[in-house]
């Protein structure tokens, strides 16, 4: 157990402060936040007119899908599917640039987490407007033609006097500028809104001394943190950062699970059709680099008790599901995996040669078929009691007291 659950654990009827600084609500945008606000919610955008950047991140659903659908319909007629679930955009200001190697201090010295970092599920760009080009581009998203196109739409929106106010008279007639701009505005919105990163759940209240945690949460922490049972800590890091910086619960890292092919993506109906993550088709520049194959990035745990759909390929719909998962993927693979002729096709969603990468070394993934899961029934309603702390909306204001 963490020094923090423990803590928390021995207190279980007195709050506990800790050295966590947490933002202030920012008053007002920037006149580049604020013209990015009106283009994120701007469905005239899109190719179809009808798809905005909320469609897909919609603020009532911490800014992640607002269903339950495996991937997201898009395209000019709104009818082409995406390959993989819509990530949420809460909580990514602190994202590292992407590294293949990551070093940490350790007792040892210096520890390689291996690679780490970048925003989509595969890392494979750097900064947020970088990540808002990709769907304005794509061609089951928005599906932009080019740069053109863009312009075009933005000359068009209600926004456009304000855009050329901001960025020239003649911005809106360069393209490649213009879309340049617009991304740049976007990343100002997510940055500065404190919509996109509120800290107001009932974790962050507990660690300003603001609430306090029931028992069953606070078992469920301590499973969470236990390196023999739940083990979640482990990437889902639930410590302040660097300066009091609030616990983002995770590691940024990029790991292969192993998670079940999902049917429900059309793409997967072609059995030669294998999303690898880190290493392919999506992402391109690692595609030679066996050793990622399969590797997707750890999302922040924050919100997920209420998100509707889990994982890269949006296999699971439920946290229990996920939870189950984890703890019975090696001790009862017959329950995740299908069968063929009678014998279950483990990891169906890897080639063969690429299972090598799947993490078979961190508990709870670290059992074998027939072996006892590392937690019981017991701990995974415990579990989901705790990951609902870690939905905001039950404060306020950032780490403050119960609405």
């Amino acid at each position: 157990m963490t020094t923090l659950a423990t803590a928390l654990a021995a207190r279980v009827a007195d709050p506990v402060t800790m050295w966590v600084r947490y933002p202030a609500a920012q008053v007002t945008l920037s006149p580049a936040a604020a013209l990015g606000k009106l283009l994120f919610f701007d469905r005239s955008l899109s190719a179809s007119g009808k798809m905005s950047c909320a469609s897909c991140h919609d603020p009532d659903h911490a800014y992640g899908p607002p269903n339950g659908l495996a991937m997201q319909l898009g395209g000019q007629g709104l009818d082409q599917a995406g390959t993989r679930a819509v990530p949420s955009l809460r909580y990514l200001q602190f994202t590292p640039k992407f590294t293949r190697h990551f070093a940490v201090p350790s007792s040892d010295g210096v520890e390689d987490e291996g690679p780490t970092g970048g925003f989509t599920h595969d890392g494979a760009v750097n900064t947020l407007h970088e990540q808002a080009l990709l769907p304005l581009m794509n061609g089951n998203e928005m599906a932009n033609r080019d740069a053109a196109a863009v312009a075009t739409r933005l000359r068009q929106g209600p926004y456009a006097a304000l855009f050329r106010k901001l960025y020239g008279n003649d911005i809106l007639g360069k393209p490649a500028a213009a879309l340049d701009k617009a991304t740049l505005a976007l990343e100002a919105f997510q940055n500065e809104d404190p919509s996109f990163h509120p800290y107001t759940s009932k974790f962050d209240s507990a660690m300003s001394g603001n609430a306090t945690f029931t028992a069953q949460e606070l078992r469920g922490y301590t499973t969470f943190n236990n390196p023999e049972k739940g083990n979640c800590a482990k990437c889902h890091l639930d410590a302040p950062g660097p300066g009091g910086r609030p616990a983002q619960f995770t590691d940024f890292g990029l790991v292969a699970l192993g998670v079940p092919r999902n049917g429900a993506i059309p793409a997967n109906r072609d059995p030669r059709y294998v999303d690898l993550g880190a290493c392919g088709p999506v992402r391109r520049d690692l595609a030679r680099e066996t050793a990622f194959c399969g590797l997707f990035k750890t999302p922040t745990l924050r919100n997920s008790a209420s998100r509707q759909v889990f994982f890269h390929n949006g296999r699971f719909q439920t946290l229990a599901e996920v939870l189950h998962f984890y703890a019975e993927r090696d001790t009862d693979p017959g329950k995740w995996y299908p069968a063929v002729h009678g014998k279950v096709q483990v990891f169906d969603d890897l080639p063969a040669s690429y299972r090598a990468n799947i993490d078979h070394v961190d508990v709870p993934m670290n059992r074998k078929k027939g072996d006892k899961p590392a937690y019981t029934e017991a701990d995974i309603a415990d579990l989901l009691s705790f990951m609902k702390t870690l939905d905001d909306g039950y404060a306020a204001q950032a780490g403050g007291k119960a609405k």
